[in-house]
């Protein structure tokens, strides 16, 4: 290795941002594996790199006796005071033992290390730029489908949709084009792992986010999300300003903003409901779009009866009792609903 090699090195260090000590340290631990699988060796020894030509040297380290038994690891002290009269019985001796045709073998194996270097240091540009986007959305193309996980396309990396995260009943083709929710990056082995959501309710907040200018500013916020998704999401909101209707805003003029997430979601359904202090009033507005009679809420328990239009019953609960269940999540209350005609007929018996 020669001077050119520094000169390397220091690009390396101005373009990747990787230190060129870092390569040092990693190059001499490197090349003292390579000296014992090509020499065969017992020997302690160390590596050193010369920082500013690039020379590589080995030396073994042997420990001065009186007379050496075992010349690999001990060396006379006769010997060793030839190299530094300072040397006495019990220190360690270092000795030159650099082999000839060593700098052939120290230049493949700094090729290599620097390689790895950049390899790690490009893997750790992605974690850290992906870590800083957990819980955010972004947008990548099928890549390819392997045991039902779908690989995404990121631009500079690749992300996992597991089965887990995926939408039921929806179907991934190569190129497709999604958006996705960041939901976890890991640090492994192989470089940074990161999953992707389409199942997440956190999706369907960063979706408006994006779609009503009013939540990204602020003016509207989402109090909550429940969500079964492919098929139905619950989003209560609030309005900071009296001026500005939440529901209307998140909906859009003609259903617009409303629709361009329900189209991303492929028809998924999307109830948007007013939040309110009144937790009654909340419970009611939550069971949307069914109208509600009354509320009788039991703040002790954080469960309450509902009472709707005997006409409405079926359409409160819901196909499989989702409507009542999505209610129940987004409330955080426990969600008993009763006819009209049912709630009188049991006020009868109490009486």
């Amino acid at each position: 290795m020669n001077a050119e090699f520094i000169e390397a090195l220091e690009e390396i260090e101005k373009s990747k941002g990787i230190s060129k000590e870092i390569i040092f340290e990693a190059l001499e631990a490197a090349l003292i594996s390579s000296y014992k699988k090509n020499f065969g060796t017992a020997q302690n020894v160390e590596v050193k790199v010369d920082r500013d030509t690039g020379k590589v040297s080995v030396y073994a380290k042997k420990k001065v006796v009186d007379i050496a038994g075992d010349s690999l690891l001990e060396i006379d002290l006769e010997e060793a005071r030839k190299i530094d009269e300072k040397y006495k019985i019990g220190d360690i001796a270092t000795v030159e033992v650099t082999p000839r045709n060593f700098g052939r073998i120290a230049a493949q194996t700094a090729k290599q290390v620097v390689m790895q270097r950049i390899k790690d240091a490009e893997r750790d540009v992605i974690y850290d730029e992906f870590i800083n986007r957990e819980n955010e959305i972004i947008t990548g193309l099928v890549q390819r489908i392997s045991k039902n996980n779908v690989y995404i396309d990121l631009g500079k990396t690749e992300g996992i949709l597991p089965p887990s995260e995926q939408i039921q009943g929806e179907v991934y083709n190569q190129g497709d084009r999604l958006k996705l929710y960041i939901l976890e990056v890991k640090k492994t082995t192989k470089g940074p792992q990161i999953i992707l959501s389409r199942s997440h309710p956190g999706l369907v907040k960063r979706l408006f986010e994006l779609e009503v200018p009013e939540i990204h500013e602020g003016i509207v916020e989402i109090y909550a999300i429940s969500r079964e998704a492919g098929s139905r999401t619950k989003v209560a909101v609030y309005s900071k300003d009296p001026n500005v209707e939440p529901v209307g805003a998140c909906v859009g003029i003609k259903g617009s903003r409303v629709k361009a997430i329900v189209d991303e979601l492929n028809g998924e359904k999307i109830d948007i409901v007013v939040w309110s202090k009144n937790i009654e009033e909340f419970i009611a507005n939550s069971l949307s779009p069914s109208s509600v009679i009354h509320v009788e809420a039991n703040e002790k328990t954080k469960s309450a009866l509902v009472v709707v239009p005997d006409y409405q019953l079926s359409l409160a609960i819901g196909k499989e009792g989702q409507n009542a269940r999505l209610a129940a999540k987004l409330t955080n209350w426990k969600i008993d609903i009763k006819s009209e005609s049912q709630y009188k007929e049991s006020l009868k018996k109490s009486d």
